[in-house]
């Protein structure tokens, strides 16, 4: 069911509120004709008590009803061996495994212990903090539980402070699970990731340039009265629309012009990072020997004016390199930080300079 299917939509409430409210939903995602699976809330992991924590097993037997009329095959959150037991039971098509369960270990291997011998899709959602090995660990724990069918969702990370997302995507950390597990289905979450309703068409569709197999959206027939997440769902008109709008694009083709073309500019590439690798060589070499000037004089390694100068003089020209602020932030970072390494080794290991 989960296997490599471009265009795997899965959509429905965040939450199973009533029997109404979830078949009311799941009839208006079928008329759209394009959505692969009918998703809802059961359990709810909920931040602080006394949130609203999910219906609980009885709102499976709505999701059952739901699938009888219109036809779509059932996904759930499971974080625990009974959610797992109770889902079964009710005849659902896909589970996954939600961001806070993901985050820790004990909680996955308890969910594939109860797995073992029941073949059914599992999806496995990005922990909420950026491990992309607790992560990998997670796809490895329910592959070992002899899973056949697993799938990843990317719906974003927290971070402290941020403001633009709710959950910050940081797409290099699913373009590297991409590459770690290229046989496996990724989906994107760009309701969780957004945290609102404006930005999920442009998210969504710069995870279908980067290549994601499909989404996962929450949708609700009256969403400004959900009773969770209520800022992040959509109405499954809304729903028909994104889609519709959305640009799917094909990985690879055979036009010979064009992979020409193609192959020359990354030629180009090449050897601009070549390039690029020697003269970061060359000013890590510069900075060997600022150490060792610093440790014969007995002056410290960061030197926060010279920092603070460094970046300004990158702000200022970012306009003119054509280069995001964000990128030449974690592009002198990285470069700082591998300077002061440096910098530590000539000061406390010896005054080697190559």
């Amino acid at each position: 069911m989960i296997t490599k299917k471009k265009k795997f939509i899965i959509s429905g409430p965040c939450s199973a509120e009533t029997e109404i409210q979830l078949i009311e939903t799941a009839k208006e995602l079928a008329a759209i004709g394009k959505i692969d699976a009918l998703r809802a809330g059961i359990w709810k992991p909920r931040t602080k008590p006394g949130m609203f924590e999910g219906v609980g097993t009885i709102g499976l037997s709505w999701l059952l009803e739901a699938k009888k009329i219109t036809g779509l095959p059932t996904v759930v959150e499971v974080a625990t061996a009974k959610h797992v037991e109770e889902a079964i039971k009710f005849n659902v098509d896909i589970l996954w495994l939600g961001a806070r369960t993901t985050v820790n270990p004990f909680s996955v291997q308890e969910i594939a212990n109860a797995l073992k011998g029941i073949q059914i899709p599992v999806f496995v959602k990005n922990p909420i903090n950026a491990d992309i090995e607790l992560w990998s660990g997670a796809i490895q724990r329910i592959q070992q539980a002899g899973i056949e069918q697993v799938g990843m969702i990317h719906r974003g990370f927290s971070t402290y402070g941020n403001t633009e997302y709710r959950n910050a995507p940081m797409w290099h950390l699913p373009i590297e699970m991409k590459r770690r597990f290229p046989n496996l289905m990724l989906l994107c979450d760009p309701s969780h990731i957004c945290g609102n309703r404006k930005s999920i068409q442009s998210v969504a569709q710069k995870s279908i340039d980067l290549d994601f197999d499909g989404l996962m959206i929450e949708s609700h027939i009256d969403p400004d009265y959900a009773w969770s997440d209520a800022n992040q769902q959509i109405t499954p008109t809304t729903l028909r629309r994104l889609l519709d709008d959305l640009i799917w694009r094909n990985e690879i083709t055979d036009k010979e012009e064009f992979l020409n073309a193609l192959n020359g500019l990354r030629e180009q590439i090449n050897q601009i990072d070549d390039e690029l690798m020697t003269l970061l060589s060359h000013r890590m070499k510069i900075a060997d020997k600022i150490g060792a000037y610093k440790k014969a004089n007995n002056i410290t390694i960061l030197q926060t004016i010279r920092w603070n100068e460094i970046y300004q003089k990158a702000h200022d020209k970012k306009d003119l390199l054509n280069l995001s602020e964000e990128f030449l932030i974690k592009y002198l970072d990285a470069v700082h930080l591998e300077s002061i390494n440096h910098q530590n080794n000539i000061m406390n290991n010896g005054d080697k300079i190559n």
